[in-house]
């Protein structure tokens, strides 16, 4: 069938060419439905970044203001600290206190990671949280592009390194320069250094992205990340050491091309997509402008099945995380200067239950 009659027919093609439904609520009863447990934190000004700790709390930071809360695991929320920050949030900016993550060794070290916008780059810092509020941010990296929009900003440490993500800067010729800092994935050493076993001798992971702001790991050992198209089709993708995923010359998939294809892409419906965790197979991608939770089957006969939840529910939905216990939490992106209807009390962090 065309492209034309899948859609009548209510069904998409991923890159790959895998036949899939377009609609919400594919039945699948293998696929629990996530439901929420609880709201654990409100009116909360744009919650982008979240670490937990060993506890089961977590540190999350919000994007515009700087400011660090820590989120207790039953509920509430108690300011540990605050970052200096360029938001832009007036121009619909994507800046400021992004990205957080905690060191490996973290109950020896004490050291805390975040992605911020400066007045004149991206960089990623650390500081210690001790006594229970965080200290003097040092430089572990710094030179990553910025711009109002296209910041990147996600952490994610992975057998003892740091995996980055960064966005193009508004400057696609960037994302296919695999000397610059910005449309890639980086992957550095806890102190800033360039590791052994990166494909071009410098920072640079995989190059040709836009804007990549969710990471993550399965438990196979592979690196997902959702990517934001230009007006066609967002992306995700799995990442691989060295390849080229295309921008600006190529926005989804392009088949024999040359340049690697996601495993799904969004059109014609809306995403937006931001933070991922993976949990039991499954992507779980947070959807801005699409106002929605998605889960994408990542392995087995059905990759790149996708399921949508929460559709218009709670508006926003920027970040999502898998927590200690193996539930998600996810966090409301309604007042992050973007079209959108706060609901009472937003932004919120909530808690669901898989």
């Amino acid at each position: 069938m065309d492209r034309r009659t899948l859609l009548k027919a209510g069904l998409v093609t991923t890159a790959g060419g895998l036949v899939i439904p377009a609609v919400d609520g594919l039945d699948d009863s293998a696929e629990a439905a996530p439901r929420v447990a609880k709201v654990l934190a409100r009116n909360l000004a744009t919650p982008w970044g979240i670490a937990f700790l060993p506890n089961g709390d977590a540190l999350v930071g919000e994007r515009d203001s700087g400011r660090v809360h820590r989120v207790r695991k039953g509920g509430g929320r108690r300011r540990v600290g605050q970052l200096q920050v360029r938001s832009e949030k007036a121009n619909w900016g994507e800046g400021g206190l992004l990205g957080l993550a905690l060191s490996p060794t973290f109950r020896r070290d004490r050291w805390v990671y975040a992605y911020i916008s400066t007045g004149s780059d991206n960089r990623i810092v650390r500081m210690r949280f001790a006594d229970g509020s965080l200290g003097r941010p040092r430089v572990v990296l710094a030179g990553i592009p910025t711009n109002t929009h296209h910041n990147g900003g996600r952490l994610v440490f992975h057998r003892g390194l740091l995996y980055a993500s960064t966005g193009d800067a508004e400057n696609g010729s960037l994302a296919q320069n695999r000397g610059s800092l910005a449309g890639k994935i980086l992957r550095l050493t806890p102190d800033g250094r360039v590791p052994q076993g990166n494909p071009f001798g410098n920072y640079t992971w995989s190059y040709g992205h836009r804007n990549i702001e969710g990471i993550a790991f399965d438990d196979r050992g592979n690196l997902w990340a959702s990517e934001f198209g230009d007006d066609r089709r967002d992306e995700l993708n799995r990442i691989v050491r060295g390849g080229n995923y295309g921008w600006p010359h190529v926005e989804g998939g392009d088949g024999r091309g040359g340049y690697r294809d996601p495993l799904t892409t969004w059109s014609p419906e809306n995403c937006s997509p931001s933070g991922i965790a993976i949990a039991g197979g499954r992507a779980f991608i947070g959807g801005l402008r699409g106002h929605a939770l998605w889960a994408v089957r990542l392995h087995g006969p059905g990759a790149g099945r996708r399921v949508r939840y929460f559709h218009e529910r709670f508006g926003r939905i920027r970040t999502v995380q898998k927590a200690p216990d193996g539930r998600l939490w996810i966090t409301t992106s309604n007042h992050d200067g973007r079209p959108s209807t706060p609901h009472p009390n937003d932004d919120r962090i909530i808690r669901l239950a898989l």
